[in-house]
Formats: C-alpha cells, structure tokens, sequence
C-alpha cells in the first residue's frame, strides 16, 4: 500500500522501465506517459456551449473538441457547488467521504462552501490527483481558483501542485460585497499574495497566458495542468476583446472568451507537438445559474441548476479530447464522474492510485478510448448536499429519497424518474415500478451506512478534513473588522 509521503522509487523505477519495453522487431518505444490537462468552468450550464446545442454562444474551439474527441452527455461532478465539487475532482471520492462538504466558520451565508479564513480545508493526508501524477513523474501546476482551504498550509503546493497562481476562492468573496466584510480579494503566486482587487476582466487571459507558458516549459517531460477558471462565477467579467461582442449579453462574452482560451491551449500543444500524446478534459464544476433580462444561462434540457438536486445541479457539459488516446467524434451516455479522472490518469500515467484508503472514482480508460459496448463502471451515483442524501441513480432510473422543495413545490420522498426517456424530471414512474424503488432504496441504505445521512447517520468511511481553532484562522489579506464583530453584523 503507498501511503502519503511514502517514497516511491522503486515504484517509479519500474513504471520507468515498463515504458522502455522492446516491442517485438522493434527499438524500445520513446513515447512518454501522457499529458494532462483539466479546463474546469464555474458555474456553466449544460446548453452553453455548442456541442451542448447552444445557438447563442459562438464556441468554435470547443466545437473542434467534439469534432476531434468525444462528448460526454452523462458526465456528473458529486456536488452542485463549488467546495464539495472540487474536492471530489481533487481526491476521486465523494466530498463527504473526505469531510468537505460543508464549511466550519459560523454565520456565514451557507454552510456549503469555504469563505475567507475557514479554519478548515482538504486534509494534507489526502491523496490528489496533483500528487499521484507528481509521484510519477510530472510537473503540475494548479492556475485559477482553488477554494479549499485558504490557511497556507493548505494552498495548492500542499496537495502535489509544484506551482499555484490564481485566487483561493470565489471572486464574490472580496471587499465589493462589504455587507460581508470580506477581506480584499487576494491574488496568489505560491503562497505569497501579490495583488489584492485584481482586474477580474483579465483574469481568463492572465490564467491562459500562465498555463502556456507552463506548457512551454515543460514540454519534453509529462506534465499535468489544472485550470480551474473563475468565470462564469458571479459577478461576471470579459475583457475588452470580448466585451459586447456576443449574441448573449455579458454572460456570452465570458462563454466566448473562455471557449478562445481553450484554443489557445489546443493550439500551443500542436505547435509543440505534443497533441497526440496530451489529454484535455473540459467540464464545469456544477450546472449553470442566473439568467438575467440581458443574457440567457442554460441548462436544457436538464430541470434545475447549480445548487440544485435535480440533473441540472450535477449532470455538466463535458469534453474529452486527445489526438492519440480519445477518438474523434464520439458520443459517450454512459454515467461518467469527474471522480473517475484521478484512477484513470493513474493508470494512464503508470502508477496506481493510493491503497489505503477508499475512493470512489473508477477507471473510464474503455469508454474514454472508444472501446466498443464498453459500459460505465458505476452502477449507482448519489446527489447529495451538505450532510444530507437526497437522491440516488441506478441506470437510467433515479428516486428521490427525501421530501425536495423546488420552486415552490415539492417532489416527494420516493418520487421516481426514468432519466432516458424523461431527462427533465417530469413523470413519476414510482407506483408503476416499485421493484426499483425498492432496489434503489436498497443501494440508498447501504450509502447511509457508509456516508451517513443527516445528524441522525454518521457515516462509517470518512475520513476527516483538516481543522485549526477559529481563533487561529486568519485572512491572507486584512480584513476591515475583527471576526466578532463581522459575526454580528452577519447574523442581523
């Protein structure tokens, strides 16, 4: 088993030479363990983009993904905000399997995300993603937001990343919302806080123009780039270049300047020539939310959005590209996770995923290739918020298991939906079919057990998030008014 910190030379030796293997009449092969790279959005809807069937976002770089890779149409992140959802991508388990699904500063406006001197974050003692690729071998490098944990000790370069650039958390969390005293919205290299109230309308270009340079300067070795983008987040910004130039308001500008980041990134590995040993996953942390009077967010044909337990909250646009790995215009419906990257990386790269511990990824390598009939490897998938279970999936069917209200109704408890033939949540099928019912509450039982569900069930496999006493927390920036006082103000 390989625990954290734990050398693996050995390991990494033999992975060395297993890629130097003679094949047969031939020299040993040159090719290198992939590269990877993960374009991660806050907060777009599923029909935002055009292999999604947007017609009013202009996506011509993403529509070239789809064209040279596969659309993934049942792609799920484990949570429909952004804290939990990152942290699943980050660990390949579910938020709550590694305590971070809900924040431990009081009086805040939900208890779903970290704020600004949470005295939590992700537990050094997971195993990232960032640090099994590092352990083989790879440069990575995190450039956007990270928000799980602002504590130095829990940035980025803790968890595997050997570079960071980007905010800590989301850019609604800085002194423009001075109802909430939040300190000044800081920007990191490192550790170190560089600027503070940056220019949010250049943020996607200083992120692009920061990942190509990663890519240039670690193109003869394998690399990992995480770009987590802070657009679509409110409050929104394009810069000049893109600014008015859409068909959809603000909002569109930001959707088309994201989609010229992503060409760039497409571009630069060409130009290299390192396309066709490159891996590129484009996905959002969570389903999309707040149209407004000038522009239009989507998430069609999926009920609900970001925050929500319905498809729209957790099922997101996702593509998959790589010239030499993934097949060119393929279609994939089978229930995908964004949990499943990490052992899938793993065993692309070489290396195994950590033995010491449950995850709940699993490995996609024959649908991500295109194998034929191949079949996801989850028979069930769990929407959940904060501490509570809300629904599970099995198949194409999903059963609510609590009472959900939803824009002023209520699905009840034991509402069941068939989501190929009824992907809007639309039909209760419950009384026609209550042998799934029944098998689904089953596989719902063994969750609880597992995970836990309310105060009421404590889950047996949780591993616990790292914690330091409120009083020892602290802002990387300065905040206007001491947290007492900030507490009063929050609570009136």
């Amino acid at each position: 088993m390989i625990a954290k910190s734990t050398p693996t030379i050995i390991w990494t030796a033999l992975v060395a030479l297993l890629t130097g293997v003679f094949l047969t009449g031939c020299g040993p092969t040159t090719k290198s363990p992939p590269n990877f790279v993960i374009i991660f959005i806050d907060d777009l809807g599923y029909a935002d983009i055009g292999p999604f069937g947007s017609k009013l976002n202009r996506t011509p770089n993403l529509d070239r993904m789809a064209a040279e890779g596969m659309t993934l149409t049942s792609f799920y992140v484990p949570a429909s905000v952004c804290t939990p959802s990152r942290a699943a991508l980050m660990t390949g388990s579910y938020p709550q399997r590694v305590d971070m699904e809900r924040n431990a500063l009081p009086g805040t406006g939900n208890n779903l995300v970290l704020f600004p001197g949470d005295p939590k974050g992700l537990n050094p003692s997971e195993i990232t993603i960032a640090e099994v690729l590092k352990d083989a071998g790879y440069a990575t490098a995190c450039i956007g937001k990270w928000h799980l944990g602002d504590q130095k000790q829990w940035l980025p370069r803790t968890h595997g990343f050997d570079t960071y650039f980007g905010i800590p958390y989301s850019n609604d969390m800085g002194s423009s919302r001075p109802q909430w005293n939040y300190p000044p919205l800081p920007v990191l290299r490192e550790e170190a806080v560089i600027e503070e109230e940056p220019d949010q309308a250049l943020l996607t270009k200083r992120y692009t123009e920061e990942s190509l340079a990663f890519i240039e300067a670690n193109k003869d070795k394998p690399f990992f780039l995480y770009l987590p983008h802070t657009m679509v987040h409110l409050p929104r910004f394009a810069s000049k270049d893109f600014l008015g130039k859409s068909n959809n308001g603000l909002y569109g500008d930001i959707v088309e300047e994201l989609d010229w980041s992503v060409g760039k990134i497409l571009d630069k590995l060409v130009d290299l020539g390192i396309d066709d040993n490159t891996v590129v996953l484009f996905f959002s942390d969570n389903g999309g939310t707040r149209s407004t009077d000038t522009y239009e967010v989507s998430n069609l044909p999926l009920r609900g959005g970001k925050g929500s337990m319905f498809e729209g909250g957790f099922r997101v646009c996702s593509l998959a590209w790589g010239p030499g790995t993934v097949p060119a215009g393929k279609v994939s419906n089978e229930i995908l996770t964004s949990m499943d990257l990490l052992p899938t990386f793993a065993k692309w790269a070489g290396t195994r995923i950590p033995e010491n511990r449950q995850i709940d990824g699993k490995d996609i390598t024959n649908i991500l290739q295109g194998e034929a009939n191949a079949r996801s490897p989850h028979e069930t998938f769990f929407y959940r918020r904060a501490n509570l279970l809300y629904a599970v999936r099995s198949g194409p069917w999903k059963l609510f298991l609590r009472d959900y209200p939803y824009a002023g109704e209520t699905i009840q408890a034991g509402t069941l939906y068939n989501l190929e033939e009824d992907i809007g949540e639309t039909k209760d099928l419950s009384s026609r079919h209550p042998d799934i019912v029944a098998r689904l509450e089953g596989f719902a039982q063994a969750s609880r057990i597992d995970l836990g569900d309310g105060d009421e069930i404590v889950g047996k496999n949780i591993r616990k998030a790292a914690y330091i006493p409120l009083t020892e927390a602290t802002t990387l920036t300065p905040r206007a008014q001491p947290w007492s006082e900030v507490k009063r103000i929050e609570n009136n």
